[in-house]
C-alpha cells in the first residue's frame, strides 16, 4: 500500500537527497507546507512572513518501508531539539516537522514521538500536525542534491545506508 507523509528537516534538500536512497521511496518533491500565503516561491518563504517550513512530500510503498522505518530515519537525520535551525540554517522555514492529511498516520507519529520522546529529559519540538497545505517547491529546489553533487548539505547522506 502506498502511504504519503511530510518530512520538515532543515533544508529540504538534504531530507529529499537522503530519502531518495532508501528502497520503498515512491516519488519525492519539496515544497512549502502550511503557509499562510498561497503559492509562496523561495524568496516569501525565506523572508519569514509566511510560516511556510521547507517540507519533503513522500510517497511510500509502506510493505517496503514502514513508516516507523521512515520515522527512525528522520530522527537519525535531524536534532528534534532544535527550534527553528537545522545544521547551519536557520529561521522558521528550517523548523523540524512531521505532517499527515491522514489521521491514522498522524495517530501512529504521535505514539512514535512520545515513545522517542522517552529517551531524552530535553524537549522534542519537531512539529506533528496535520497538513493544511503543500506547494510544490520551484523545479531548481527539486532533486537538487541530485543535479548538483556539491552542494551544501547539513545531512550525511551515507546514513541512507545504515538499516536502522
Amino acid at each position: 500500500m502506498q502511504r504519503v507523509i511530510y518530512l520538515a528537516g532543515g533544508c529540504f534538500w538534504g531530507i529529499q537527497g537522503y530519502f531518495d536512497l532508501l528502497d520503498g521511496v515512491v516519488e519525492s518533491q519539496v515544497g512549502y507546507a502550511n503557509s499562510n500565503v498561497e503559492s509562496p516561491d523561495y524568496y516569501t518563504v525565506c523572508s519569514g512572513s509566511t510560516n511556510a517550513v521547507e517540507t519533503l512530500e513522500l510517497h511510500f510503498a509502506e510493505e517496503i518501508l514502514s513508516l516507523n522505518s521512515i520515522l527512525r530515519h528522520f530522527f537519525e537525520i535531524i536534532d528534534p531539539f532544535a527550534l527553528n535551525y537545522q545544521g547551519h540554517d536557520f529561521g522558521t522555514q528550517y523548523r523540524s516537522g512531521i505532517y499527515t492529511r491522514d489521521a491514522q498516520i498522524l495517530q501512529e507519529v504521535r505514539e512514535f514521538v512520545e515513545s522517542y520522546q522517552k529517551q531524552y529529559s530535553q524537549k522534542i519540538v519537531t512539529e506533528v500536525k496535520l497538513l493544511e497545505n503543500f506547494y510544490p517547491a520551484e523545479s531548481y529546489h527539486q532533486k537538487y542534491l541530485q543535479k548538483n553533487p556539491t552542494g551544501y548539505c547539513h545531512i550525511d547522506l551515507s546514513k541512507a545506508l545504515k538499516k536502522l
